[in-house]
């Protein structure tokens, strides 16, 4: 039996410009420095979506309890219409389904986002539940390997949600570049997908490689006010060492090589990250086009973000034709997930 993706849809709070955000609110919040503005305008974003605007609402004096008080509020109405959506896009009611994976690492609740939506959309009593929380950027791709499992072995209909609300974590006033460099590229977004038994978009195989010596280079601490964001520069120079090999050791599996692939579904977590991915992979700039897209419009939604590329590939057609797609994406541990999709419902 296979398993695929035969739904997909995402929920946005609110479009901010990346320079206004700037000139108004965080070029006061890190001092005016000049290396502060270099790094936010290196960025790669152009606009992107947030539940808080710094600029009417200074959260970063605020202790971690209120940050999820929010978050919950924030949470619930985008990742409702998200999921509803997707299950639209997917010909499936909510009563259907047979179980629901949320994924987050920007808050955090108990009774959680799983219990509440499963009791506001009216998912049936019996349907199972899947928190998966704090593993950052890649989230999203063990949490599409943990569906089509259940979708492959079980016939079960599965929807993966993940709600990243990261404008909730703005931090006090700091020195740190790389504070500056993580304030400018993170953003907030709900993406959902639906997946199903059966023909769509098959899912078929995932890769994984965690470079564990260099587990400092990326973090989310949790800390009294809010969550904070540790992101080192040297992080593409160990992406670059990995990368390759582990899209190369997932297309084997399947007597398949680069060449052979229909669509790129790159993680942005920066321009750099691109450009590494690229490089390393033989990608020319169309290749890597609806990530950089993905990136100037909506800037890095962590574990939402592959998903939103993965839409962002479909309405732009390059998910009509029978053939291979790569997912890529990448965080802290230093981990990197890579998934052998197929197009065209082959």
């Amino acid at each position: 039996m296979t398993a695929a993706i035969t739904g997909l849809a995402n929920a946005l709070p609110p479009q901010h410009d990346q320079g206004a955000l700037w000139r108004d609110f965080f070029a006061d919040h890190f001092g005016q420095r000049r290396a502060a503005e270099r790094a936010w305008a290196q960025s790669g974003i152009a606009r992107r979506h947030g539940v808080v605007d710094p600029r009417i609402e200074d959260v970063s004096t605020w202790g971690t309890r209120a940050r999820m008080q929010r978050f919950l509020a924030e949470a619930m109405p985008l990742g409702k219409d998200a999921l509803s959506a997707a299950l639209d896009d997917a010909g499936l009611a909510a009563e259907e389904l047979d179980q629901l994976v949320v994924v987050s690492c920007t808050g955090y609740a108990t009774p959680g986002l799983d219990i509440l939506l499963a009791r506001d959309l009216g998912l049936a009593p019996h349907a199972q539940r899947l928190h998966i929380g704090h593993m950052g950027c890649y989230a999203a791709i063990p949490a599409l390997a943990a569906a089509s499992d259940a979708a492959r072995a079980r016939a079960q209909r599965v929807a993966v949600l993940s709600v990243e609300l990261t404008s909730l974590h703005v931090q006090p006033p700091d020195p740190d570049i790389e504070q500056v460099v993580a304030h400018a590229l993170f953003a907030d977004a709900a993406a959902a997908a639906v997946l199903t038994p059966g023909p769509g978009l098959e899912i078929r195989d995932f890769e994984a490689r965690t470079a564990t010596a260099h587990a400092d280079l990326m973090a989310w601490d949790v800390t009294d006010r809010g969550f904070r964001m540790r992101l080192s520069p040297r992080v593409p120079t160990v992406l670059r060492e990995h990368v390759a090999d582990a899209v190369d050791t997932l297309l084997a599996r399947h007597d398949l090589d680069r060449a052979d692939v229909a669509a790129w579904a790159v993680h942005p977590g920066g321009p750099r990250i691109i450009d590494v991915a690229a490089d390393r992979l033989g990608l020319d700039e169309g290749q890597v086009a609806a990530s950089r897209h993905v990136l100037a419009e909506r800037g890095n939604c962590s574990s939402a973000t592959v998903l939103l590329i993965l839409e962002e590939l479909r309405d732009r057609g390059e998910l009509t034709h029978d053939g291979p797609v790569v997912a890529l994406a990448f965080g802290p541990g230093l981990t990197l997930y890579a998934a052998l999709l197929h197009a065209g419902g082959a």
